[in-house]
């Protein structure tokens, strides 16, 4: 019995043209990589060098010292600013995904009068900057005496996100309508819809407006600096901006330490998370 004969497949040779094109764009996403990461590795150099002078002779000290982290752990209340943020960040995060989570789907399922123009606020609102916001919201908490209060600031943040609702709204009109209304022809309730059909199939993307709105609130500054002024109340952001406006002088130093010290939840929260982020931005995407 004749074998039969393998059918060799040549691969045409680049041309000097593709080579060229080839080189070129590796050395930009090179040049764009080196761009992120240098001020990163001079944050953590500037970390473990001694005094308080932030631009080194070399990007990491000779002579390599933890003091930094210690004296902002020790002598700071970095710590407190820290407990502060995450208690801000989860009770608004989870807030925030819950009124979002029952617009979108209000808005996806559900037929209602004026729902075309509640879309078309959504949509007006994501034009204007939220520190547009800051003299009128000043004013009011002036006025009613809830400056300095914490609740008041996480009340604020807990306020949603059109950017979140018109996301998850893409994802949930890609549910298929027979699913809720086979739901509906064995007699479940519209709660029942959100909480049984819906949750579960937008899980990915749920992950994905939680930690989305958790970085947002954990690097807020502007609303931060302008409500909390008692230095118990301070944030992470708040906080490190108390190293660099000293009367006296900044310290660099220990404002890097801090600062590689806060980026670690941030981190740790996209290395267990990136699968549910990867997952919930494809189908989002696709989907909507």
């Amino acid at each position: 019995m004749m074998s039969k004969k393998e059918k060799t497949v040549y691969k045409e040779k680049r041309t000097s043209y593709e080579t060229r094109s080839l080189w070129i764009s590796r050395i930009i996403v090179w040049i764009f990589i080196l761009i992120v990461i240098f001020p990163v590795i001079s944050v953590i150099g500037s970390s473990l060098a001694k005094g308080q002078v932030f631009v080194q002779t070399t990007l990491f000290p000779s002579q390599i010292t933890f003091d930094n982290y210690i004296n902002v752990i020790k002598n700071t209340n970095f710590l407190i600013w820290f407990k502060n943020s995450m208690i801000i960040c989860v009770i608004v995060s989870l807030v925030q995904l819950g009124l979002s989570m029952t617009a979108a789907f209000a808005f996806s399922k559900l037929r209602f009068s004026g729902r075309k123009y509640g879309l078309m606020f959504l949509l007006i609102l994501q034009m204007f900057p939220g520190i547009m916001t800051i003299p009128a919201i000043l004013k009011f908490a002036y006025s009613a005496q809830l400056m300095d209060h914490m609740w008041a600031y996480i009340l604020l943040l807990c306020g949603g996100s059109a950017f979140n609702i018109w996301l998850l709204k893409g994802y949930m009109d890609g549910i298929p309508n027979e699913l809720i209304e086979a739901a509906k022809v064995d007699g479940a309730s519209t709660w029942d819809i959100f909480s049984k059909i819906l949750l579960p199939l937008s899980r990915n993307m749920a992950v994905v407006i939680f930690l989305f709105t958790f970085i947002s609130t954990y690097s807020e500054y502007v609303f931060a600096s302008a409500l909390l002024k008692s230095p118990s109340h301070y944030t992470i952001t708040t906080g490190l901006q108390s190293f660099i406006t000293n009367n006296f002088s900044a310290n660099w130093t220990q404002y890097s330490a801090a600062a590689v010290m806060a980026s670690i939840p941030l981190v740790i929260m996209f290395a267990f998370s990136q699968k549910y982020i990867a997952e919930g931005l494809i189908a989002g995407s696709v989907k909507g």
